[in-house]
């Protein structure tokens, strides 16, 4: 019986000796197969690597050189026309920084838009010296201004302002430029419109609102919002930027190739844009795909030279958090359940 037993016992291990030895070959061989594969992974972050580093310096040769032919002239430029073949340099160097916002680093992108924003200022301060000199006639503005501003307003409501009478100058950054000429200043609780022929391909400043609702049909340039509260923008699509500062509990539809938002709190942004948007010392900031329409929205796209299929509106860049393996607290995507708004 003993050696019955001891028979059996040396045959199971004997049998499990043959077992360990047939899976050393399938364990080298998933070893292998890991190795590979890990490889190969390496392998493709290296090409990766090359073709955005590649792209970058494509981007960074062609964008010096659209820029020093746009520098070149706004110096010589002593016409409408050459004015004119300015503008259109100036939105092909705006293209080319949009289409490389996917593989550029953020440095390089906002370096980029700056030095596109500046010469879009230089741009608008060489427009202004070739228009003709108005004649001074303070008491007719002042009064075109005041009923033009005094739009819906609400009952006991102090009247607006006024449009702009003239611009602000340049901010630090050069980010804004000196040729808004219209807008909205210190007004509270109205509604105020303009319409597109007032607002075809201009600079837009609308700063120290309060439970204000701002509707803008048409395609403007550029477009500043600074100092509101409580206040609902609505905008057609803008031909470059839109700039955001200093403003809480806000809400805005905004379609443009390029978002910059300051020092804001508590607000959602409906956005259409072809570049990435930008927040910077902000908090509890929203972003939701543009919703607005109105009677002729699709010409004045067609005007503003805006890509409207591509929108990249939960793209953001948040130049105070550089984590790229977390979230950023100060920005977020506002719920489906939330999106629905009735604008009108």
């Amino acid at each position: 019986m003993e050696s019955a037993g001891c028979s059996a016992a040396a045959a199971n291990g004997a049998m499990g000796s043959q077992r360990d030895r047939s899976l050393v070959p399938e364990r080298l061989q998933r070893r292998e197969q890991e190795r590979q594969l890990e490889v190969e992974r390496r392998k493709q972050k290296r090409q990766n690597q090359e073709v955005e580093e590649e792209k970058s310096d494509f981007f960074a040769a062609a964008f010096a050189r659209e820029r020093a032919a746009v520098e070149e002239l706004l110096e010589s430029g002593e016409s409408a026309e050459q004015l004119e073949e300015t503008a259109a340099r100036l939105q092909g160097l705006q293209k080319l920084l949009n289409d490389s916002v996917l593989f550029l680093a953020a440095y390089d992108l906002r370096q980029g838009q700056e030095t596109v924003t500046r010469l879009q200022a230089t741009l608008a301060e060489r427009r202004q010296e070739l228009q003709p000199k108005k004649r001074f006639a303070f008491k007719t503005r002042r009064k075109d201004a005041a009923s033009a501003t005094k739009v819906d307003a609400a009952p006991g409501a102090p009247a607006a302002e006024g449009i702009l009478a003239s611009p602000p100058p340049l901010n630090e950054e050069g980010g804004i430029g000196s040729s808004f000429v219209f807008g909205f200043s210190n007004v509270e609780s109205q509604v105020l419109e303009k319409r597109a022929e007032e607002l075809h391909q201009r600079d837009v400043l609308l700063t120290e609102l309060s439970k204000c609702t701002i509707k803008l049909y048409g395609n403007p340039n550029t477009l500043r919002l600074a100092k509101a509260r409580s206040c609902t923008l609505l905008c057609g699509p803008v031909s470059t930027s839109v700039f955001l500062e200093d403003c809480s509990d806000c809400v805005l539809a905004v379609a443009c190739q390029q978002l910059r938002v300051h020092t804001t709190r508590d607000t959602r942004i409906f956005l259409q844009v072809t570049s990435r948007a930008i927040v910077e010392d902000c908090s509890g900031i929203q972003f939701a795909p543009y919703t607005w329409t109105y009677p002729g929205i699709d010409k004045d796209f067609e005007g503003s030279g805006l890509d409207r299929s591509k929108n990249n509106w939960n793209i953001v860049d948040d130049f105070n958090w550089l984590a790229r393996d977390m979230a950023s607290p100060n920005w977020s995507i506002l719920p489906e359940e939330e999106r629905v708004i009735q604008w009108d």
